[in-house]
């Protein structure tokens, strides 16, 4: 069976292409040692690529920043079977501004308001990887929001959901989001106020790991997550919502390491609405933006 991996910005945005180069490998991996033969687009316009390639193709899995998720993965929804989130739910994750009021009218905290003086928060409305992401004192400018600054520890949840929309009637099951880990996140504050991901640490069991898988999951499964969902947190005096993320991560990086199963196996189980329970690991994991892992 034939599977279209879509990365966009290996090729196509220098400043992501670390991380995007990196995810591919370890889903080219995983696809090839469960048998398919994996399609990747070529060089030229990526929406076409991926329209040509498609229909020749059993499935296809996008992978790309949050503001174009939906656009390119479309076309793989019409022509073939969908490995990852729908592209309606995608478009509402990538608006910042619209996941943290759908997150707020279901009970699930979010950052509040940036205060009308001090710092805070600002950042781009469907922006990705901290880019563009600051402590200061300015307003936010055109398509950014402004939000309170909360100190805390910093932890993702991988998490992979069966098929709830979409082929709903042919896959769908009610089966619950399987948990894949809760990640420690490794972001540094810069002297401008800017922040820089470096990676992580997985799978980690903090404290209030049950408070933070819970929010995690609710948050992923009000907003219609399909496939492998990131739901990034902050832990301070609630588990708060910082980002949803309805596509791979880079910790899948550090996952793929030290998971027994195979993520390849788990994605495509969860679009026919089968996901196992549990997964399984094998010691703990450093990973870096790039690729690399080190033993914990």
């Amino acid at each position: 069976m034939k599977v279209l991996l879509a990365e966009y910005t290996a090729s196509r945005d220098p400043a992501l292409a670390p991380e995007g180069k990196a995810m591919l490998d370890v889903l080219n991996k995983s696809f090839a040692a469960c048998g398919y033969e994996v399609v990747l687009p070529g060089p030229g316009d990526f929406s076409a690529e991926i329209a040509r390639l498609a229909p020749a193709c059993d499935m296809g899995l996008v992978i790309a920043p949050d503001a174009m998720l939906a656009k390119f993965s479309l076309p793989i929804e019409q022509h073939s079977h969908s490995l990852g989130c729908g592209s309606m739910n995608a478009a509402v994750c990538a608006n910042k501004r619209s996941t943290e009021k759908i997150l707020r009218a279901h009970g699930i905290p979010v950052p509040g308001p940036a205060p009308a003086e001090g710092k805070h928060i600002v950042k781009p409305v469907t922006g990705c990887d901290a880019l563009g992401v600051r402590l200061t004192t300015d307003a936010p400018g055109k398509d950014e929001i402004a939000q309170e600054y909360i100190t805390g520890e910093l932890y993702s949840v991988s998490l992979v959901l069966s098929r709830v929309v979409g082929e709903a009637c042919l896959y769908f099951s009610g089966n619950p989001p399987l948990v894949l880990s809760v990640n420690r996140q490794d972001v540094v504050a810069n002297s401008d106020g800017t922040f820089t991901y470096r990676g992580g640490e997985t799978p980690v069991h903090p404290a209030r790991e049950q408070e933070i898988v819970e929010t995690a999951k609710k948050a992923a499964t009000v907003l219609g997550c399909q496939g492998y969902c990131g739901v990034d947190v902050i832990v301070a005096d609630k588990v708060y919502v910082l980002d949803v993320n309805p596509r791979i991560t880079t910790s899948i990086v550090g996952i793929a390491a030290c998971m027994g199963e195979e993520i390849a196996a788990l994605l495509v189980s969860a679009s026919e609405g089968a996901t196992p329970s549990a997964v399984h690991f094998h010691g703990r994991i450093r990973f870096d933006r790039y690729g690399k892992v080190t033993p914990a």
